[in-house]
């Protein structure tokens, strides 16, 4: 098998060809001659895992100098490596996995001289998303940390698969109470996952159970919006986006991502979801197995009477599916998975979505196929943002008693699905 990088003494004419300029090098002072290393780019490629990269690299000194040696230098990827170590060359293991060569090439490379050198690489089982450096410094120095003419960077994806996988949890509460739930993000493999350039980083999507309010989260978890993470993480949304550090997930680690849900009043069993998934909500392409994409985030609430029915001082509510309750028509929030006293805000209401204007309006959460009705404000009102429900069931109250104005008043709520 041919060496990966030729060493630098030995058999340097099978190694390095050192070209004789084709122009002279132009008059400059003394001062200002330096040589000016380019190098040029390696082709584009998709390597089975097991499949060995070999191509080669020319080094031209486009300056007004000859560069008195060169240090090459090869970085790559987790998913990548050396065929094989050769004499002349240092290797080690860098900032997060990156295996690197650092080979000193015994040449003197004239102005507009050209050096040749091979870039050799394999593709291991967990190649998948990869990045290989190569190059030199400008005058032949070992080169810094940023990329240029004479340093590059060629970024390709394998020809292989990763498996994201979610899990759920059930756990069982009282209404009022806190529990605590684990949304899991797993990368089955077989190919590990770093992705910061395209739409394909992977994330976990998380929707809160209806009837509870996600009072705590993880940091790297932030409200999602139509297509996308709205803001920097926040509790009482329905809706999260969960994304691992560095868009990274190595071949079987598992993501926690750990909430505190506050279970409404009455609240009855209720489940979210949780989703392998994309940062902007796309499954990736990378993923060839959507089967265990989903899971469920379930809260089991003993007791209590038919779902989607609440009383409070003894007055039922009818078809009410809110955290909060009611007494005489008008809402008393506060309570988890209602809007409570204020703005009108909801817990579970979309990132973003009006949630009306200051008063006291306790507005329901809904479960399934459970209606929701809103009490009457006690200030302005508000009404909540579409979302997909224009029915406009009419709340009627029969007059008690003659009033200063008289008559029947009757009081049209608009209805709105507060789930997505």
């Amino acid at each position: 098998m041919r060496s990966p990088l030729r060493p630098a003494a030995a058999a340097m004419t099978a190694a390095i060809a050192i070209g004789v300029p084709a122009l002279a090098a132009p008059l400059a002072h003394a001062d200002d001659l330096a040589p000016d290393l380019v190098v040029s780019t390696l082709p584009a490629a998709s390597p089975e895992p097991g499949e060995v990269y070999d191509r080669s690299v020319t080094v031209t000194n486009k300056g007004t100098a000859p560069a008195d040696g060169v240090t090459f230098r090869i970085r790559l990827t987790r998913g990548l490596d050396f065929p094989q170590h050769t004499d002349g060359c240092t290797y080690s293991t860098v900032t997060d996995h990156v295996r690197q060569a650092l080979c000193e090439l015994d040449a003197v490379v004239q102005p507009g001289a050209t050096l040749t050198t091979p870039v050799r690489f394999k593709a291991l089982p967990e190649a998948l998303m990869e990045a290989v450096e190569y190059g030199t410094g400008p005058t032949g120095e070992a080169p810094g940390e940023g990329f240029g003419d004479s340093y590059r960077r060629l970024t390709l994806t394998a020809d292989n698969t990763a498996d994201l996988a979610a899990r759920g949890e059930r756990v069982t509460g009282a209404r009022g109470s806190r529990v605590t739930v684990t949304a899991t993000l797993r990368n089955n493999g077989p190919g590990w996952i770093q992705n910061q350039d395209s739409d394909d980083q992977p994330a976990l999507m998380v929707r809160i159970p209806p009837g509870t309010v996600a009072r705590e989260l993880p940091g790297d978890c932030a409200p999602f919006g139509i297509d996308g993470p709205t803001g920097p993480s926040e509790p009482g949304r329905p809706r999260y986006v969960c994304r691992p550090a560095g868009h990274t997930i190595d071949v079987g680690r598992p993501l926690d991502y750990t909430f505190v849900l506050e279970i409404g009043k009455t609240a009855r069993d209720t489940q979210g979801e949780v989703t392998a998934s994309s940062v902007y909500g796309i499954h990736p392409a990378f993923d060839k197995n959507p089967a265990n994409d989903t899971a469920l985030l379930a809260v089991d609430v003993p007791g209590g009477g038919e779902p989607g029915t609440s009383t409070s001082g003894g007055t039922t509510t009818g078809a009410t599916a809110s955290g909060g309750t009611t007494s005489g028509g008008t809402a008393s929030g506060g309570d988890a998975g209602s809007g409570g006293t204020g703005t009108g805000g909801q817990g579970n209401d979309p990132h973003g979505w009006s949630t009306g204007t200051t008063g006291t309006s306790g507005t329901s959460g809904s479960y399934g196929s459970a209606s929701t009705t809103a009490g009457t404000g006690a200030g302005t009102g508000g009404t909540l943002a579409a979302t997909g429900s224009d029915g406009m069931p009419p709340l009627v109250t029969a007059a008690v008693g003659a009033t200063a104005l008289g008559g029947l008043v009757l009081a049209a709520v608009r209805r709105r699905n507060t789930t997505r």
